[in-house]
Order: structure tokens, then C-alpha cells, then sequence
């Protein structure tokens, strides 16, 4: 005779595993999460149907808490582009408006701060100096006499050992080459911090603060939507524009063109141009990272 099913017993089941994933909820400091987000899959392993339910719930969430219309896209990296980077350090004058204007773009903490972006000021009689450099100089007194400055971001590998210590796979390489996270399945770990020897991801300790009428509603679900406490963030090479034919935000917005930005498959575009002509350095080079962001000196 086969055994009746124990419904209460399902019931019971179920019950305590809500109990437990808001539980867990709590813990992690992730802040307003639905158990809808919470259950979500990863990412990647969406179909399309899932992806533009999610990003109409994510749309409704973020219209209705900063009362202005949110957009949030999927855009997925086009076919024959590797994106590339780099930045003339003879012209850097360490104005720290490329710092600003990725803090805008990308919707980042002002309480607590967060910055993609730390501009180092080092001596010339030093040289590349990261011992000694200073992120806390005096950006009015800019360009002082004797230094040079090292502006510091994601370097987005080919080699990223960020994404290899992630336990959950919550953050990977793109095909165009941009390293980006899944915020709704990323854990807080910080095994990534750990690994990235740039120091360029970044850990929302507490609740980010944006006010309402500075942040930026064109977003894209692995870029610059907004984040929730608990989770770790860095750059994406402003994903959102970027796929959209715009150069980052950094990009545009330096004075002095030290910043440049292409596609590394096409012969001429001119960042290729800048890596077959000029003498090119990456940081810490002996670690085998392979970043795709370059400096050089244009004189």
C-alpha cells in the first residue's frame, strides 16, 4: 500500500526555508531584497523571457523609490569588438574630473563614498612609485611642479583572478572583454577584493546613498543600476554607453585628451594606433593579469 504524502510536512518545509532565506537576507546586510530577487538564478543562465521580466520589476522598484522614470537594459556585447584602453601620462593633469564625472555616470555612494577611480600624485624623480604616491593631494593646486599623476581603475583583464575566486560565479568576463557582476547573486564574500591586486573592486558596507535628483536612470543591468548594501561593485567601462557607441564617461569628460578608448579588433582605431607606435606599459605586469588598460607617455 503506498504511503499517503504528508502535505504538513511540505508545508513545514517550505515555511522554514522562507524563514532561512530571509534569514540569510538579514545577515548578508542586503538590504530590501524581494524573495523573488533573492531566488533568482544567475544571470547567464536566463532566457530572454526571465531577463525583461526582471529588468520591468527592476524598472517599477527604482521609478517608484527615486521618482523619476528608470530605464534598465541588457544590451549584450556585439560581435568583433574587444575594448581597449588608454591613458597618456604626460598629459594627465590629476583634475580628478574623470573621478566625478564615473561617480555620476555610474551611480555610486556618495554616503558612504565609493569611486571607481583613485588619481595618484608621484614625483618625477621617483618615477611609477606606488609606495609613495598620494591619492589625497590638493586638486586645486594642480599640476604642481616635480609631479606626474597615475590615475588608477578596473583594468579589466584577460586574465582576471577576481572572477576565478568567485565561489558562486557572480561575476565573469563579457565576450567585448568588460568584467562585470551579477549584484543579485554576488554573496559579499570579497574573495574577489582579495584577489584583484589593483584594488579596484569595491564592498557597500552600508546602504548606498544617492540622492534622487543626482542620480542617473539610463542604466544597464550589469553596469550601473543601483546597488544594494552587501554587495561588491567596480568598473564596467561604462558598460551602458560603451554599448551604445559613446565613449566612458572619464573619457569624455577629461580635459586634457589624456584618455583614450577603442576597439582593440579593429587595426585602425586608435588605440591600436597608440599600441603599434608609442612604448606601453601595464601594471604589475609580472603577475600575468594581461590588463587592456594601457599607459604610455605621448611625448
Amino acid at each position: 500500500m503506498k504511503k499517503p504524502v504528508n502535505y504538513s510536512g511540505r508545508r513545514k518545509f517550505l515555511k522554514n526555508l522562507s524563514i532561512f532565506a530571509v534569514g540569510s537576507l538579514a545577515l548578508s546586510g542586503c538590504g530590501p531584497v524581494t524573495m523573488k530577487e533573492f531566488l533568482q538564478k544567475n544571470f547567464r543562465t536566463l532566457s530572454k523571457k526571465e531577463k525583461d521580466d526582471i529588468i520591468k520589476d527592476l524598472e517599477k522598484k527604482y521609478t517608484a523609490k527615486y521618482g523619476k522614470e528608470f530605464h534598465v537594459t541588457d544590451e549584450p556585447a556585439a560581435g568583433g569588438v574587444e575594448f581597449g584602453y588608454a591613458l597618456d601620462l604626460s598629459r594627465c593633469v590629476g583634475c580628478r574630473r574623470c573621478v566625478y564625472a564615473c561617480v555620476k555616470e555610474n551611480n555610486q555612494s556618495r554616503d558612504p563614498q565609493i569611486h571607481y577611480i583613485q588619481v595618484l600624485q608621484m614625483e618625477k624623480e621617483k618615477g611609477i612609485d606606488f609606495a609613495h604616491s598620494d591619492v589625497h593631494y590638493n586638486p586645486e593646486l594642480v599640476p604642481e611642479e616635480g609631479y606626474f599623476y597615475v590615475p588608477v581603475q578596473c583594468q579589466q583583464c584577460r586574465n582576471p583572478q577576481c572572477t576565478e575566486v568567485c565561489p558562486v560565479k557572480a561575476t565573469w568576463q563579457e565576450p567585448d572583454g568588460i568584467v562585470v557582476v551579477d549584484y543579485n547573486w554576488c554573496i559579499g564574500c570579497r574573495y574577489c577584493m582579495a584577489a584583484c591586486p589593483y584594488g579596484a573592486r569595491h564592498f557597500n558596507w552600508g546602504e548606498p546613498t544617492i540622492p534622487a535628483d543626482e542620480i542617473n536612470p539610463e542604466t544597464h543591468y550589469l553596469g550601473n543600476r543601483p546597488r544594494m548594501k552587501g554587495v561588491v561593485e567596480k568598473c564596467t567601462f561604462c558598460i551602458k554607453r560603451v554599448r551604445n557607441g559613446k565613449y566612458p564617461a572619464c573619457v569624455e569628460v577629461c580635459p586634457v585628451g589624456a584618455r583614450k578608448f577603442g576597439n582593440l579588433l579593429d587595426p585602425d582605431s586608435e588605440i591600436r594606433y597608440i599600441l603599434a607606435n608609442k612604448r606601453v606599459l601595464v601594471l604589475k605586469q609580472e603577475l600575468n593579469t594581461q590588463p587592456r588598460f594601457y599607459y604610455f607617455f605621448g611625448v
